[in-house]
């Protein structure tokens, strides 16, 4: 039986399988960190094959034994274009290794792409080989893994793999690379901080061990810790009333919370109602609009909200974690339970919160949209089950429409609901063409409300499913697909979902290190120094959407061949405006090392 065809009360959270290639150990977000050499680890000299000049960055020895003594694996990824170029042997290379060992330690593996550029090689970073095959090399996968490096070949590789990146810049790091980057840290000490502290906070036990009267961020309340371990029995009311997007990326907090609860109740607003009905985890859907979160939201009405209390307190939830973005407040509905008698509610929240929290959680700025409702649902006592791992999920996809044809083609999103985050109209046209051009088959798709844009787009060279499927059959079309070309929208938490390979039109107006495709390869396209950049803005506050208007779709087909995602037809002429390029962060380098 079709699990879309069960009742709501056997569609049980928890019982969804790990992803594909991921190894399934509950919620640990990375045991395996991969280093740069040269500005990262040691400082940067040149073709360097004397064991002599090794020098260590500051605080390196102390930043890698507390990572040894969390029990994370290390790894060293280097370009070493020397050996191709003459300038270096492999025994002077072999000899600078042990010497760095010497110093710092040692690494459970070296990784090494011995070539130039002009070799073509899968190894040589931007390429995302050599990420792959130190995971392979530690026993782990890459989204399992954090890259730390100084500069942009390193941040795109990580990502084309699938891995997370963390720069740290040096005097030869390009502001553009900074701009680009998901996660930035002054020095390694820093990342090193900054990654542990990312593995504990979805960890139920690191909040269970706080201690309220030292550290506010766990808890205010003392009686709000529980002890973890073991089914809760009862009900749990999770909120998040954003759009699809939103209540995509918060699923692996709302599976954490169903792997410990008997029920799992969901509200949500109007338009994310289809992307909740896609969640592994949840039992039942309330759907009402609320006026503090809604981006076009009517008057206060007290009827409605007495008659949305009245709705909260049939539940008869135990308790309620409410999922926000980091904008928003929790408090306006936290009131609300309050009066609907829920006695113990988890939120995050920067504001005091009085009596109207159990637990107050707080997050820094800039952390994954997914990490950020993991880290609330562990504050709260609630972890992944075992076999779970922190990935975005859906339900089991549907067959896509017949008229996509096999496997293997290509997903071009253009719209969105918010403008300045989807992909100028002309620049789709183009990227079409040229991917048509290139032998890609291409699907084009788009709600109803976009379908003269997705029919413009596709012309006669693309399947046009503008206003066609459902959000579920959107799904089943990204989950055929090779890859999906997208701007900042909900197909783009579809495909990492689906774990397909994601092209990302990224307008600058949020963080990409926390909106960005997640634990997916990625290549990210786009200026991410635009004036645009971290306004929020909705519509483009900028003539020309300058963000996304200089990608050429030479750069989105070079991008796909990063992600190792090949035409499947013979190619046809070249098209208009298809020239070559590289993603932004690829051909960046401050050093060609």
């Amino acid at each position: 039986m079709r699990q879309d065809q069960v009742e709501p009360d056997q569609r049980r959270s928890a019982r969804v399988c790990a992803g594909a290639g991921e190894a399934a150990s509950g919620p640990v977000l990375f045991d395996a960190v991969l280093l740069d050499r040269d500005g990262t680890l040691i400082e940067d000299v040149p073709y360097n094959g004397d064991p002599e000049k090794v020098r260590p960055v500051p605080g390196a020895r102390a930043a890698l034994d507390r990572l040894r003594a969390a029990g994370l694996r290390l790894a060293v990824v280097t370009n070493q274009s020397g050996l191709a170029r003459g300038l270096l042997t492999e025994e002077r290379m072999r000899a600078v290794h042990a010497r760095v060992e010497q110093l710092l330690g040692r690494f459970d593996a070296w990784l090494v792409c011995p070539h130039d550029d002009g070799d073509g090689c899968g190894c040589r970073k931007p390429a995302p080989g050599l990420v792959h095959a130190a995971a392979r090399e530690l026993g782990t996968v890459p989204a399992r893994c954090v890259l730390v490096g100084d500069i942009g070949r390193d941040m795109t590789a990580a990502l084309a793999a699938g891995a997370a990146g963390i720069l740290v810049p040096t005097p030869v790091t390009r502001p553009q690379e900074v701009a680009a980057a998901p996660q930035v840290a002054p020095d390694l000490p820093a990342a090193v901080a900054e990654i542990l502290r990312r593995r504990a906070a979805v960890d139920p036990a690191t909040w269970r061990r706080a201690d309220p009267a030292t550290d506010r961020s766990a808890t205010d309340r003392p009686d709000a810790l529980r002890q973890v371990g073991g089914r809760r029995a009862g009900t749990v009311l999770v909120v998040r009333a954003d759009s699809a997007g939103d209540v995509l990326v918060t699923g692996p907090g709302i599976r954490a919370v169903a792997a410990d609860a008997e029920r799992v109740v969901l509200l949500c607003g109007p338009r994310g109602r289809a992307a909740a009905e896609l969640l592994p985890g949840v039992d039942e859907i309330i759907e009402h609009r609320l006026p503090w979160i809604d981006p076009a939201p009517d008057p206060v009405d007290p009827t409605d909200m007495t008659a949305l209390t009245a709705r909260l307190a049939a539940v008869g939830a135990d308790e309620a974690v409410v999922f926000t973005s980091f904008h928003q407040s929790p408090l306006p509905l936290a009131l609300l339970l309050r009066l609907a008698g829920v006695r113990r509610v988890s939120a995050i929240s920067d504001d005091y919160p009085g009596s109207l929290l159990d637990v107050r959680h707080r997050v820094p700025a800039g952390v994954p949209e997914p990490e950020r409702a993991l880290s609330l649902a562990a504050a709260a006592g609630f972890t992944l089950a075992a076999f779970d791992g922190p990935a975005l999920r859906l339900r089991p996809a549907s067959a896509p429409p017949p008229e996509v044809g096999a496997p293997g083609y290509v997903v071009l999103h253009p719209g969105s609901a918010a403008q300045a985050r989807g992909c100028p109209p002309e620049l789709a046209v183009r990227i079409v063409r040229a991917l048509a051009a290139a032998g890609h088959r291409v699907v084009v798709t788009g709600d109803p409300g976009e379908r003269e844009l997705t029919a413009w787009v596709a012309g006669d060279v693309a399947v046009d499913l503008g206003g066609r499927t459902s959000l579920a059959g959107l799904a089943a079309t990204v989950a055929g697909a090779g890859a999906v070309v997208v701007g900042n929208t909900g197909p783009a938490h579809l495909a990492a979902a689906h774990g397909v390979p994601v092209v990302s039109l990224f307008a600058p107006t949020v963080p990409f290190g926390q909106w960005g495709p997640w634990r997916v390869p990625t290549v990210r396209l786009g200026d991410p120094e635009a004036p645009c950049r971290d306004t929020r803005a909705a519509r483009c506050p900028v003539p020309g959407h300058p963000c996304l208007s200089g990608v050429e779709p030479g750069q989105v087909l070079d991008a796909l061949r990063l992600l190792g995602v090949t035409p499947q037809v013979r190619p046809g002429p070249p098209a208009v405006g298809c020239g070559t390029g590289v993603p932004a962060g690829a051909s960046i380098g401050g050093s060609s090392r």
